[in-house]
């Protein structure tokens, strides 16, 4: 008698006859994915030059020699015209100043005897103050034509710095030229000549006496700039006023060989130099103090 196969058979309850054939689905789901997983490849992240995937990384593009030339070669053409229109400025002057010399010579000379050693020194003299003069009126044109030049490349907070200063950059400079032609040339050559006379017999020429005027006039109107030149180190955060406080005294001493160096060779000069050179640098402490509070008032709110 054959046996019965149901007899092996183990009885299951309709519960666990339900979760076998949920775990028989998803063994059957996971094999599924498995062989899915196999038959479609990864996809591609990347494209060849004819769009088709690839999974090699292209190289980063090289930069193109041409363009970078043709940015170099516009940034020269500019340059150049800058360069055109500064000299044609200044020339325009020279001519206006060396033309009309017999107008403006009195007071040049203050004057004063002034004797020539050569007739070409006479061409010579009249050059120089002629061109001194025309540098004078051609700065604020000068840095006008800069400024088109550099705007360009320069950040927001230093084109945002140059356009707010720039009138106090060339009212200081021309500060500085006053300064030198009224106070500081008059009294250090009246002092050197009567200096001169107790022992000799002063004749001054006109070409050192050029070089005299220039050298007490030029240095310092740069001079002048040093309040300008602390609120732009401070503005792009290379100097502060505490840097300032403690640096003081070794800045007293930085600006008196300062102005021994561009004065004449006299210590009452050296001294008309000093005084606004010290008054100069506590007013950019209290400038770049004052810069420091609005910039802190500014971030609070």
């Amino acid at each position: 008698m054959e046996p019965n196969p149901n007899e092996n058979r183990k009885i299951l309850s309709p519960l666990d006859e339900k979760n076998s054939q949920e775990a028989e689905e998803i063994v059957e789901e996971v094999m599924d994915s498995a062989e899915s997983a196999k038959e479609t490849p990864p996809p591609m992240p990347y494209t060849d030059e004819n769009g088709y995937p690839t999974n090699i990384r292209p190289s980063d593009p090289e930069p193109d020699p041409e363009e970078d030339e043709s940015n170099l070669v516009g940034h020269l053409t500019d340059l150049r015209k800058q360069l055109i229109k500064s000299i044609a400025v200044f020339l325009l002057f020279f001519i206006a100043a060396f033309s009309t010399i017999n107008l403006w010579f009195p007071y040049i000379t203050r004057g004063y005897e002034l004797i020539v050693l050569s007739p070409m020194e006479v061409i010579s003299f009249y050059t120089t103050i002629s061109a001194a003069l025309a540098f004078g009126f051609s700065v604020p044109f000068l840095c006008h034509f800069l400024w088109q030049f550099v705007k360009p490349g320069l950040t927001e907070k230093e084109s945002r710095f140059l356009s707010l200063y720039s009138p106090a950059i060339l009212l200081l400079f021309a500060l500085g030229l006053a300064f030198g032609y009224f106070i500081v040339n008059p009294l250090s050559y009246n002092f050197l000549v009567n200096l001169g006379k107790m022992n000799f017999n002063v004749m001054v020429s006109a070409q050192e006496y050029a070089r005299f005027l220039l050298l007490t006039t030029m240095p310092i109107g740069l001079l002048f700039e040093l309040p300008v030149v602390a609120l732009f180190l401070s503005a792009i955060g290379l100097l502060t006023s505490q840097t300032l406080k403690k640096v003081r005294k070794w800045s007293y001493v930085v600006l008196a060989v300062v102005s021994a160096l561009i004065t004449p060779p006299d210590f009452f000069s050296q001294l008309i130099i000093l005084i606004p050179m010290i008054g100069l640098y506590e007013a950019s402490i209290f400038l770049v103090t004052r810069t420091e509070r609005k910039m802190e008032t500014a971030d609070l709110s």
